[in-house]
C-alpha cells in the first residue's frame, strides 16, 4: 500500500462537536431526512451541524444511530462524512436518490450500487483503486429488503457533479457498458469508505429516466414514493443489524 502523505487540514471533532454513535445513515433530500427522522423509537436530538448539513442523533429500538442531512454532491457529502468519521462513525449506509440508464431499471425501482465509476472531482484525492460498498454492508441491505417487493438491482453506477452534462454520447457509452444508474455521490463515498478504513453501503430509489435518451422525471410517480418510504425502513433495519455485529465483534 503507498504512504499515506500528510496533509495540512485532518478531519477532527471540533470543540462544540458531541461524540457520534459507531452507526449513522447519510440523507440527501429533506423530505427523505423527515421520513427518517420520524422513525426513531424515542425524540431525536440534533446537537450540532457539519457544515451545512443538521446531525441528529437518537434511538431505534436499543441501538443509537446518527443521521446526517441534507446534502448535495460528493464535495459537500465528504465533507461532512469526513468530521462524521472524526466524530466516532464507523458504519454508514447513504439514501440517495439515481437516474435510470437501462430500460429494465424503472421509477421507483432499488439500485443497490457494487462498484462506481467516478466523474466527479473528489474521489481522485483519495483513492480511485476498488470504488465498492463493504461486503458487510451491502449484505445487512440485502437481507433488509429480502420482503420488500422491490425490484432490486446490484451493478455499476457513474457519479457525475455535473448532471446538466450527461450528454448523449456519455449515456450511450455507459449503457453498453452495463451501468446502471447516475448519480452524484457514490463513486466518492466508496473512495472515502476504503481510504478512512469504515463500512459504508449506497442505497439509491430510481427517481428519474434516461434510457430512451430523453429524460423523464418520475419525482411525482407514486411508486418512487412508495419506494422511498420502503428504503427508509429497510435502512434503517439494515444500519441496526449492522450496529448489532459491531457490538459482537
Amino acid at each position: 500500500m503507498p504512504e499515506i502523505e500528510s496533509c495540512l487540514i485532518e478531519p477532527r471533532r471540533g470543540r462544540s462537536d458531541q461524540p457520534l454513535p459507531p452507526s449513522a445513515i447519510i440523507v440527501f433530500s429533506p423530505e427523505d431526512l423527515s421520513y427518517f427522522l420520524q422513525c426513531f423509537s424515542r425524540p431525536v436530538s440534533r446537537p450540532h451541524r457539519i457544515y451545512l448539513s443538521d446531525i441528529y442523533t437518537g434511538e431505534v429500538g436499543n441501538t443509537s444511530v446518527a443521521i446526517a442531512g441534507p446534502m448535495l454532491g460528493a464535495p459537500q457529502t465528504i465533507l461532512v462524512l469526513e468530521r462524521m468519521i472524526a466524530c466516532g462513525v464507523r458504519k454508514v449506509i447513504a439514501a440517495g436518490w439515481c437516474g435510470s440508464l437501462l430500460k429494465n431499471v424503472r421509477i421507483g425501482d432499488i439500485v443497490l450500487p457494487t462498484s462506481a465509476i467516478p466523474e466527479e472531482g473528489t474521489s481522485a484525492h483519495y483513492s480511485l483503486e476498488s470504488l465498492a460498498p463493504s461486503g458487510e454492508m451491502i449484505l445487512s441491505l440485502r437481507e433488509s429488503l429480502e420482503d420488500s417487493g422491490m425490484s432490486i438491482h446490484e451493478g455499476a453506477v457513474w457519479s457525475t457533479d455535473a448532471p446538466f452534462r450527461e450528454t448523449f454520447s456519455k449515456v450511450r457509452r455507459f449503457q453498453s457498458s452495463g451501468v446502471l444508474a447516475v448519480d452524484m455521490e457514490t463513486s466518492a463515498l466508496f473512495a472515502v469508505s476504503k481510504f478512512r478504513q469504515i463500512e459504508l453501503a449506497v442505497i439509491l430509489v430510481v427517481s428519474d429516466d434516461l434510457s430512451g435518451l430523453k429524460w423523464v422525471h418520475g419525482f411525482r410517480d407514486p411508486a418512487f414514493k412508495q419506494a422511498r418510504e420502503k428504503v427508509v425502513r429497510s435502512t434503517i433495519d439494515a444500519i441496526c443489524s449492522a450496529a448489532e455485529s459491531l457490538g459482537r465483534d
